[in-house]
């Protein structure tokens, strides 16, 4: 089958989890004999990025990549940030997007299509849910860049977020646009709930992510010497993760330390509040066998995100290296922790340090979890898990289509 995923970050040019995603998906379907198209905007990357793009993996040879990259720059992105249209680059995205697909995959298309990117082609189409964009202009629901959101402020809020106002979204774009799309993939059921209470007709499904890292069959390896015990954090360090919550407790917190994993706009502010604390170490970007025994010598992964964090890639993760995680009680976290019993919710500090007691003073319960972790890793978020679902959802779309063709008036469900 031919693949296309439109995506507007994609390593080396990216910042977050959804990309990796669409990478790791893009190289599993490649494996197993697909050709898969990746389009994604450098322009995107360098507008929003203070730091260059770091290397990255080889691609698959199943895998052609379409870096987009237009005369006018960071004007392309902003345009279509603008204007919810692929204004700079609608004449290449049309020219790829009009092979014979059989499947076009959209995930974040913010600032390389907008809503009309998907009227383009005439393949299945998919679109992953990995934020809120089609409900709010930030992406993440996160009000005033302090807490969620229950009631809009739209406007106001984008300001805070130091945003441009999208008058687009009240041009009825997205409601026109939506139709195109086959079926929206939704991680969690969180998520799924909260897009159809604005968009109740909206063809939604639940369809968890799934990671192919490393090989899960390695046996952990042991501490190093004279490591001491840590918990670890792993990922961008944004106000609405929610690491400065972190800090406080881990200064009053004397039987571990708290090692932090990432790079990101809040990174001094971070490194400010925790001061010349002894107890919080600031590492930086880490990858590879490096970041793999970070995991796996962790006492467990703290994810202590503020706003409605989708799922949660760095769970996953850390099930790989059979290491427990905790997670506050927000979005589609706590359904992994739920369905896995690879770890606790936290709501409050107080909660948070009585977790981390029991699992520094109770070994066995630290490894019964991260079994517990991993096998439901095995079970539920594997590549072939996550593709046998996914064929599945295409071939029903597929029989669906040929239905509507023939039968005029029936829906696509």
């Amino acid at each position: 089958m031919r693949f296309c995923m439109i995506t507007t970050f994609y390593p080396p040019y990216h910042f977050g989890g959804d990309a990796m995603y669409v990478q790791q998906l893009s190289h599993e379907l490649a494996a197993r004999g697909h050709h898969v198209e990746v389009v994604h905007c450098i322009d995107a990357f360098h507008l929003l990025s203070r730091y260059p793009p770091r290397s990255g993996v080889a691609e698959h040879p199943n895998v052609l990549v379409h870096r987009l990259k237009s005369p006018v720059g960071w004007l392309s992105p902003l345009a279509t940030q603008q204007t919810g249209r692929p204004i700079f680059k609608s004449n290449r995205l049309a020219k790829i997007l009009g092979q014979p697909f059989d499947v076009i995959h959209y995930h974040n298309i913010s600032l390389v299509g907008g809503p009309a990117v998907l009227e383009y082609g005439r393949a299945i189409k998919l679109y992953t849910l990995h934020e809120y964009w089609l409900l709010c202009p930030t992406h993440m629901l996160f009000k005033f860049d302090r807490e969620v959101c229950t009631k809009k402020a739209c406007f106001s809020c984008t300001l805070t977020h130091r945003r441009p106002p999208q008058f687009w979204r009240y041009t009825g774009l997205i409601e026109r646009t939506i139709p195109h799309v086959d079926l929206f993939l939704a991680p969690t059921a969180f998520t799924k709930a909260k897009h159809l209470e604005s968009a109740p007709d909206m063809p939604i499904a639940e369809f968890p992510y799934f990671t192919s890292r490393w090989d899960t069959s390695d046996t952990p390896r042991p501490p190093s010497p004279g490591d001491p015990p840590y918990f670890l954090f792993v990922g961008r360090l944004e106000k609405m993760k929610g690491l400065q919550t972190l800090i406080e407790p881990f200064k009053r917190y004397t039987k571990a330390q708290l090692w932090v994993i990432g790079t990101g706009e809040y990174e001094t502010t971070l490194q400010t509040l925790a001061g010349d604390c002894h107890t919080i170490r600031f590492l930086g970007f880490q990858t590879g066998e490096q970041l793999r025994r970070l995991y796996q010598q962790a006492i467990a992964v703290i994810v202590p995100s503020l706003w409605y964090e989708v799922f949660g890639i760095v769970i996953l993760e850390a099930f790989a290296q059979r290491t427990p995680v905790i997670v506050r009680n927000r979005g589609g976290m706590p359904e992994v922790i739920t369905e896995s019993g690879g770890g606790f919710v936290f709501d409050t500090d107080e909660e948070l340090m009585m977790i981390m007691d029991k699992l520094l003073d109770q070994p066995c319960l630290r490894s019964s979890m991260g079994q517990q972790g991993f096998e439901a890793l095995q079970k539920r978020w594997t590549a072939d898990v996550h593709l046998k679902r996914y064929f599945e959802l295409i071939k029903r779309i597929g029989k669906a289509r040929k239905v509507s063709r023939k039968s005029p008036g029936v829906t696509k469900t």
